[in-house]
């Protein structure tokens, strides 16, 4: 059950949203935050520094102090909010205005405008989507992996170089690799790593040079193309698919992971990350379900499973689920499985 009542109001808010993320964006492109780093300063002077017209600044840093972005003293000049000047200007460490080339990327701006088209369909209606081989939307996923990556990759690698024990080599591939951070993860922790690295032609450029700034190149090899027709050339000791399955349906969501059950060795591992819906209703628990929405809007298929439902296919694929964590404070949920035994008959 809602927590409020729908009102006008409540509507009215929801309709208007999409300016104050505009503003942002346009605030974010032109640099307005690093302008206001020396100290406040007024529309005009702002103006100066980011090469825009005066009256159009002053509209939009009026924008930006009605979302609560900036201050206006009584002067008429403006500063950074307290955590503005941290999160939104680009000298600082805690640098946070890139993430808006993933979560409010033209892309998906694209994409929703024809979620009704999408709805009747049951699947997306663009020609450019999640699962075209050009995307350029996974460029931008390669060089800018989430907040929530890394903690995931640390626990991923920690268990993995655990289990691999005194093996003497240690053989992953990564499939969807994008920024690669979870194979690299692996290979920073554990010398004894060799990480094969599966995407699209145009995003494994990125990727290697990911590679590179980690220290790790020298043990990584590409593997160009579709995850469902690339050769995969294992076996493999551990083998990543994340980050992708809620662009699939449950059907073939299981055909890739049998195809992964070929690759791996028989004692490997198999290690899915996943946005899930947990069991809370949406309106307690919103974000997998907007998620969900725009792979609606974007793939032809896809949606974000609850934990149930990646357990049963992990299954159906043949192998059997060791472990299953979620780390706090994190929407990823991590798969961990080797396979399943046989059965008598």
């Amino acid at each position: 059950m809602s927590r409020e009542p729908v009102t006008r109001q409540r509507l009215l808010d929801m309709m208007v949203t999409v300016r104050k993320t505009f503003i942002l964006k346009a605030a974010v492109e032109l640099g307005v935050f690093d302008a206001l780093t020396p100290g406040p300063a007024g529309a005009a002077a702002v103006a100066g520094r980011i090469g825009a017209d005066p009256r159009a600044t002053r509209i939009l840093l009026n924008g930006l102090a009605a979302t609560g972005l900036v201050d206006v003293g009584e002067d008429g000049r403006y500063a950074p909010a307290e955590g503005a000047d941290r999160l939104l200007v680009t000298t600082s460490p805690d640098y946070y205005g890139d993430a808006l080339r993933l979560a409010a990327s033209d892309y998906e701006w694209d994409a929703l405008r024809r979620l009704a088209d999408a709805v009747r369909k049951g699947g997306t209606v663009m020609e450019e989507n999640a699962e075209s081989p050009d995307f350029a939307f996974w460029l931008d996923f390669a060089e800018l992996s989430t907040r929530n990556t890394q903690p995931i990759a640390d626990a991923i690698a920690e268990r993995t170089v655990a289990w691999a024990g005194s093996r003497d080599s240690l053989r992953v591939l990564d499939v969807a690799c994008g920024h690669g951070m979870y194979g690299f993860t692996i290979a920073r922790h554990d010398p004894r790593a060799h990480v094969s690295c599966l995407d699209w032609p145009h995003v494994l450029p990125v990727t290697l040079r990911n590679a590179e700034r980690l220290g790790v190149a020298g043990r990584v090899a590409r593997i160009p193309g579709d995850m469902f027709e690339a050769p995969l050339d294992g076996p493999y000791d551990l083998i990543m698919v994340n980050n992708v399955l809620h662009h699939l349906s449950h059907e073939r969501t299981v055909e890739l992971l049998r195809r992964m059950a070929g690759a791996l060795a028989p004692d490997g591992r198999l290690v899915t990350v996943a946005i899930t819906c947990g069991d809370k209703p949406p309106a307690d628990d919103p974000n997998p379900h907007l998620f969900s929405v725009l792979m609606l809007a974007w793939t032809h298929g896809g949606e974000v499973p609850d934990a149930a439902a990646m357990s049963a296919a992990i299954g159906e694929a043949g192998f059997a689920v060791a472990e299953e964590f979620q780390l706090p404070h994190n929407p990823l949920r991590v798969f961990i499985a080797g396979r399943a035994p046989a059965t008598g008959g």
